[in-house]
């Protein structure tokens, strides 16, 4: 097969005539015999025909060097390109679909998910940062309906921006080439719209596919399936009827077409739903997507190999679900209804998991464990499935929280006993129970760009991913990592180049919270809720609350914080206090009594009282939140689970906060939270200057002692990283967040403005300015967008 370097937009490919390379191409064809074939065409004309011109019968190849390949196209894949793309590498991107996205796209219609559990946890602040970030973001102000195709082609658009990436859709990895017994050298795909084969070499390689082919055709050692005891000592431990691995899944969407639609099913569907699926009770009219998430199946099936036998099967399910809504006479207003879209291939969860030099397990979730070369976190359920899924007498999942988010090791995204390959997405380093939690979109992406990063350190200092570890490069990842908005728990950011650190830096006006005004809205006590709110190393302050009762009555107050400053479940109880109320409106004043040893987050909450309601009020701030007493998670110790009690944010417009006073006023919102290098809250604090409600225009000013040549200028925002912006299906109230700051200015020393913009949407602000701009000062002026959000900033750095 010939090949050809690719070094131009159009590859000219040499081409042999058919009868050079297979002969007369009619072997054993005697010409003076005609048949019905041959009887219309003439001899002479055949003798005439000139050979040199007839197509090759070999097909194309390609080949290509980079710095960073990586295969699989899915969100982390194409988080994990971009990233290594901005940071120099010439990169390429392998995805064997004819679009990207992964168990997200328009193909499989998962929505992207992490820490955030959809708001359902107690990981406030939750959701994941960097090139993720950016794209959720960029989808939500696109897309806040949540159509996947619009995903889809975001996707797309943030990946040809790039020159540095070479993207190869509908091309299937099939092999691999090796420098000796430990490096991959090339990985060799085959593209069928286009019938051209690869062959791209790199330096480095992420194995991003989802079930790892690179991985397994290198040899890297892997792992499939549970683990038992002995093996971790997890504690997570399941019966054995109830599966060795998560399933796959394939979903529908329905529509209202305005006039019946019969519905005939194709006779592969499945019959006696009542009898074949257990939870048949949890079928409804308005069921579609991933909230479907249940029609799962694999049995003893092999995850990779059997894959086709698992899709049909599900398809046998999703038509015979579509069936029993349509047909059985069980669902009310089901004759305007048509199938609208059916998966044709299914969302995986589980196939291999590969090794690295450090395996997650259930202990390091649970407890939280802070690892010096953390690189990534997670926070969604330790969340495992039945394998007989949909067919099983088990429920569709079984899942226990932890207190809060974990890290996620750098030596658990790169192969142990190859020295050039990362992995990505829900392919990392991790037990089966670990794999639980890790093996969400969103989790799994930070891994791919923490990836991204390290192969950048590795590229331009000759080593292997296991010496960035080794040779104390890790905390220059971690600082890489933070600049590009990617968040790690219990890490700030430094940049000695930042020019902000020799700088001097002063605020027209600082918030000190005082008040909530009541807006005449009220909320009525039928569960306990909580303010969630910040405070200095000193006694609590004492609050007033507007309460209407319709009886004369008691009302309780108690006061938490959690056990561990990063975390906001509430687990310590510092203070109880009941106070008689009467008949009608009246204010209660609450005095905890009790004061904190560090800056920290507590809770005041107001306990569930019937025919009690208190007011609320329109203001919402950075950093602060309204909590709802959910679910509790009980002490499991056969399964090595704490006790939670779960308060939770509503979803907007709901939510509000409580009205009320603060004797003294917090003041935890000025210069000292706006230069700790954490762009969200965290570990206790705001991190973020907050101007007071009245202040219009909040300007915030760095002086330098001599003029400073400015070329880049970062500004980040506050996009409300407790809202988990799904990705699709579920809908959003808005597209720009509330607390995001759309226009602002930036002024040099003479007052001239070498800045403005007026429709921000995005956290990261990295303002690349057109001339370099000589100035001993900065003016940055940011304008208030809504009158019941005061303006706030998470941080500002200056670079020459």
């Amino acid at each position: 097969m010939k090949c050809n370097a690719m070094n131009t937009s159009e590859t000219k490919i040499r081409r042999r005539t058919f009868f050079k390379t297979c002969g007369l191409a009619v072997v054993g064809m005697d010409l003076s015999q005609k048949s019905l074939a041959t009887e219309d065409i003439n001899e002479t004309n055949l003798q005439q025909v000139n050979i040199n011109q007839l197509p090759d019968t070999q097909l194309p190849c390609v080949k290509e060097q980079v710095d960073y390949v990586v295969v699989g196209g899915g969100v982390a894949g194409v988080c994990s390109a971009i990233t290594a793309a901005r940071a120099g590498l010439k990169v390429v991107l392998i995805q064997d679909r004819p679009v990207l996205g992964g168990n997200a796209s328009s193909e499989v219609r998962l929505w992207v998910l992490g820490a955030t559990s959809h708001m359902g946890n107690n990981n406030r602040w939750a959701r994941e940062g960097g090139v993720l970030d950016e794209l959720i973001v960029e989808n939500m102000y696109r897309n806040k309906e949540g159509n996947p195709i619009f995903f889809d082609a975001l996707l797309l658009e943030k990946v040809w921006a790039e020159p540095n990436i070479l993207l190869l859709l509908n091309t299937a990895v099939y092999t691999v080439e090796m420098d000796g017994q430990d490096k991959v050298r090339t990985v060799i795909g085959f593209c069928s719209q286009n019938s051209t084969r690869y062959e791209i070499s790199a330096s480095y390689f992420c194995d991003a596919s989802g079930d790892g082919i690179v991985g397994f055709l290198a040899g890297a050692a892997f792992m499939v399936g549970a683990e038992r005891s002995e093996i971790f000592g997890e504690k997570f431990i399941l019966p054995d009827d109830y599966g060795k691995l998560l399933g796959h899944s394939m979903y529908f969407y329905s529509k209202d077409v305005g006039h019946p639609v019969k519905y005939v099913a194709p006779a592969f569907a499945l019959k006696d739903i009542e009898a074949k699926i257990p939870r048949y009770k949890n079928i409804h009219r308005d069921a579609s997507g991933c909230r479907l998430w249940w029609l799962e199946w694999g049995d003893d099936q092999d995850r990779v190999f059997d894959s086709e036998k698992i899709k049909d099967e599900l398809w046998k399910v999703v038509y015979g679900v579509w069936d029993y809504i349509k047909n059985s006479g069980k669902f009310e207003n089901v004759e305007n209804l048509t199938l609208e879209w059916v998966s044709t291939i299914p969302g995986k969860r589980e196939s291999r998991r590969f090794k690295g030099d450090y395996i997650l397990k259930q202990q390091d979730i649970v407890e939280q464990k802070q690892f010096e070369d953390a690189i990534a976190y997670g926070g969604w359920a330790i969340d495992l499935h039945p394998g007989t899924g949909v067919y099983s007498n088990y429920p569709g999942c079984t899942q226990y929280h932890s207190k809060g988010v974990y890290t996620i090791p750098y030596r658990s995204i790169y192969s142990h006993n190859i020295s050039n390959l990362f992995f990505g997405g829900r392919l990392i380093s991790v037990s089966h129970v670990a794999f639980g939690s890790t093996r969400v979109i969103a989790t799994g992406t930070l891994c791919a760009q923490a990836a991204a990063l390290a192969a950048v350190i590795c590229k331009k200092n000759n080593i292997s991913p296991r010496e960035v570890y080794l040779k104390g490069f890790v905390k220059k990842l971690q600082m890489d990592l933070m600049q590009t908005g990617h968040y790690i728990p219990h890490i700030e950011l430094e940049n000695e180049k930042d020019l902000i650190t020799k700088s001097k830096i002063t605020l027209n006006e600082t918030l000190c919270l005082s008040e909530l005004p009541a807006d005449g809205t009220w909320q009525p006590l039928k569960k306990d809720v909580g303010m969630l709110l910040p405070f200095g190393k000193r006694k609590v302050p004492e609050f007033i609350f507007t309460v209407k009762a319709e009886e004369d009555t008691t009302l309780d107050f108690e006061f938490y914080i959690s056990s561990r400053l990063e975390n906001y479940t509430p687990d310590l109880c510092l203070s109880k206090k009941s106070y008689t109320i009467k008949n009608g409106i009246s204010s209660v004043r609450v005095r905890f009594g009790v004061s904190l040893k560090e800056e920290q987050y507590g809770l005041v909450v107001v306990k569930k009282k019937d025919r009690v309601s208190i007011a609320q009020s329109n203001v919402r701030l950075t950093g602060i939140l309204s909590l709802f007493q959910g679910r509790i998670q009980e002490k499991d110790d056969k399964y090595g689970f704490e006790k939670i009690t779960f308060y939770t944010p509503e979803r907007r417009p709901g939510g509000k906060n409580l009205a009320l006073k603060i004797m003294p006023g917090l003041d935890c919102f000025g210069l000292s939270q706006l230069q700790l290098g954490v762009f969200r809250p965290a570990n206790g604090s705001v991190n973020a200057w907050i101007a007071p409600l009245s202040c219009k225009t909040a300007q915030l000013t760095c002086y330098w002692k001599a003029p400073q040549t400015i070329r880049r200028i970062i500004l980040w925002f506050d996009l409300d990283y407790d809202h988990a912006m799904e990705s699709c299906l579920m809908g959003h109230p808005e597209n720009i967040m509330p607390f995001c700051i759309q226009h602002y200015k930036i002024k040099d020393e003479t007052g001239h403005v070498i800045y403005e913009k007026l429709d921000n949407h995005q956290a990261k602000n990295e303002i690349c300015l057109p001339n370099e701009v000589k100035t001993s000062s900065l003016v940055v002026e940011l304008y208030q967008n809504d009158p019941d959000i005061p303006v706030s900033l998470f941080g500002i750095q200056v670079f020459n």
